[in-house]
């Protein structure tokens, strides 16, 4: 008994922490690494043939912030090849400041159109979604450009801007 209520209370504990997490920030990111690789659309739709479109260096990198919180609290998440799939081998503050916008992805929005799980197209389209990489591949893997649009709704976090 003592063990079980050690355990929800530790549970309690993480929870609060994730809800003190600022929405985008580098917490924020690895809790959306993780939900990556849990999401069959990302890990296996996405593939070996778009993770590997990385000019040979192993990864990919998805930079991504809040406009109303600025560019300084970018964050970043790593994806590579592993075993078939696109997964999320790190994520948090910018690692790989120098972007290669042939394989790499850098994305911008308001935090309400974050937070709507918009449409990745059509918020292109009207200019909700700030968008430098690969638009012809990003268009061609739009069902789980959707779902990584989705997941970023739905990691939670708080409203303040991420620390710089």
């Amino acid at each position: 008994m003592h063990r079980t209520l050690t355990l929800l209370a530790a549970s309690l504990l993480s929870t609060a922490a994730v809800a003190a997490t600022p929405y985008m920030s580098a917490d924020w990111a690895t809790q959306a690494c993780q939900g990556w690789n849990a999401s069959p659309q990302l890990a296996n739709e996405l593939g070996v043939k778009w993770a590997k479109n990385d000019k040979g260096r192993g990864y990919k990198i998805i930079h991504m912030f809040r406009t109303d919180c600025g560019v300084d609290s970018k964050v970043e998440m790593k994806i590579a090849s592993q075993e078939g799939k696109a997964m999320c081998v790190s994520a948090g503050r910018v690692a790989n400041a120098k972007l290669d916008y042939d394989v790499d992805y850098q994305m911008h929005a308001t935090t309400k159109d974050w937070k709507s799980g918009m449409n990745p197209a059509t918020a292109m389209m009207f200019g909700n979604l700030k968008f430098d990489g690969p638009k012809l591949e990003a268009m061609s893997v739009m069902g789980p450009f959707q779902a990584f649009m989705t997941l970023a709704s739905k990691v939670p976090g708080e409203a303040a801007c991420p620390a710089k």
